[in-house]
């Protein structure tokens, strides 16, 4: 198995990732701030995770063609849900008395959204990422059938070719990869929480 592979796959799921986190965080705190479009923004993000991995990147492809581009794409879109709910639900969650205060010693919607609300909800954001992150390792395996490479790539032709020792190493990588990301992530969570 060809370090190469391992490296393509890390590169689509953090480039990925850093656009679910943008997107997610945005439509998060749109959907709590405007409520008219709360609904579809919940929906259309649920909507996304029911739709199968393939069916997704083959219509993507439409549009992108076979690329690492059809790859991120599709990640980022299949991994937007636990972003955009967790923001939402974390922003949700806020105590309103704290709210209150803020808004009594006269800070404006947005000082208060990114002063105090934002900082109060973020270990909640945050268990959205690690849930994104961790579930993009598996989703970019997909790509190898869109043009997009990484480790499906190398699974994909071990199969074909039967190679079963390919196969296990390439599969075992993933799972460490998404071990260490997923215990990582656990830990900064923890740490946040315990602020």
């Amino acid at each position: 198995m060809e370090m190469e592979y391992v490296l393509q796959h890390l590169y689509l799921v953090s480039v990925a990732f850093v656009f679910t986190v943008i997107f997610g965080l945005l439509l998060g705190i749109i959907a709590y701030l405007v409520k008219p479009i709360r609904t579809p923004i919940l929906w259309v993000a649920d909507l996304l995770q029911t739709v199968p991995v393939l069916a997704l990147l083959g219509i993507i492809m439409i549009f992108f063609g076979a690329s690492g581009t059809t790859v991120i794409v599709g990640i980022v879109l299949y991994s937007l849900l636990p972003v955009v709910r967790n923001t939402y639900v974390g922003l949700t969650n806020i105590d309103p008395g704290i709210k209150e205060s803020a808004k009594g010693m006269g800070m404006t919607r947005m000082q208060r959204l990114v002063k105090v609300e934002f900082p109060l909800s973020f270990p909640i954001i945050f268990t959205g990422f690690r849930i994104s992150l961790v579930t993009s390792i598996g989703i970019a395996v997909f790509g190898a059938f869109v043009g997009g490479g990484g480790l499906g790539a190398t699974i994909n032709r071990a199969i074909l070719i039967q190679d079963m020792a390919t196969l296990a190493q390439a599969t075992a990588v993933l799972m460490i990869m998404a071990i260490i990301f997923d215990v990582l992530m656990g830990y900064i969570e923890k740490r946040l929480k315990a602020r």
